[in-house]
């Protein structure tokens, strides 16, 4: 059966994005270390990206989209990060929470639908688009928290990049049910983060 599986990348002491998050800048300033992960090594805006993801993070990432028919996005991810740019290349329909209406975007293999009318709305179009395949939650925060305290989350990966940032965006501000289960599944290791896979309950 169909799954909603949510994944984000935290710091040590829990930050999602460093301060001052914004187009151009999706994880704040000096979050980049925390998607070192993703690149292989360290990277930076407007700079290439030459590495490749270590074999570890690179299973993950492939296990994760594999599985995934759609994704769901909140319109702040969506904006900071231009959309993916011009062919974001995902294959599978985006579905773009927010409160502000716009009209759906193709770039590519990919198809962004703007959905207004609630986090149930959203979910249960991305549920109908993914098939058989799983629901895909990206996040932000925001929204990773909203479906959580909706229940509606299957599994969670927490990827814990080992810095520290001080300031910025933290992952649980604002979580409203603390009942949440969580038991640990399987743990992930590269040499630039820790995927932490959780079943949610």
């Amino acid at each position: 059966m169909p799954k909603v599986l949510a994944g984000i990348t935290m710091s040590l002491d829990g930050y999602i994005t460093g301060p001052d998050d914004r187009p151009g800048a999706g994880l704040g300033e000096g979050g980049e270390r925390l998607h070192y992960w993703v690149f292989g090594g360290p990277w930076s805006y407007g700079r290439p990206r030459d590495r490749e993801a270590a074999p570890a993070d690179r299973e993950y990432m492939e296990d994760v989209f594999g599985s995934g028919g759609a994704w769901l996005v909140g319109r702040t991810m969506h904006d900071v990060v231009d959309g993916w740019g011009d062919d974001p290349g995902f294959g599978v329909p985006v579905f773009v929470v927010t409160h502000r209406p716009h009209e759906t975007v193709v770039k590519g293999n990919t198809t962004f639908d703007f959905v207004t009318d609630g986090i149930d709305a959203a979910l249960a179009r991305a549920s109908r688009a993914a098939g058989t395949k799983n629901v895909i939650l990206m996040g932000g925060a925001d929204l990773l928290r909203q479906y959580l305290d909706a229940g509606v989350v299957d599994a969670l990966t927490l990827t814990v990049a080992p810095v520290l940032l001080g300031r910025g965006k933290r992952l649980f501000d604002g979580m409203s049910r603390t009942d949440i289960s969580f038991e640990r599944t399987a743990v992930i290791e590269s040499p630039f983060a820790t995927h932490i896979r959780y079943r949610v309950g």
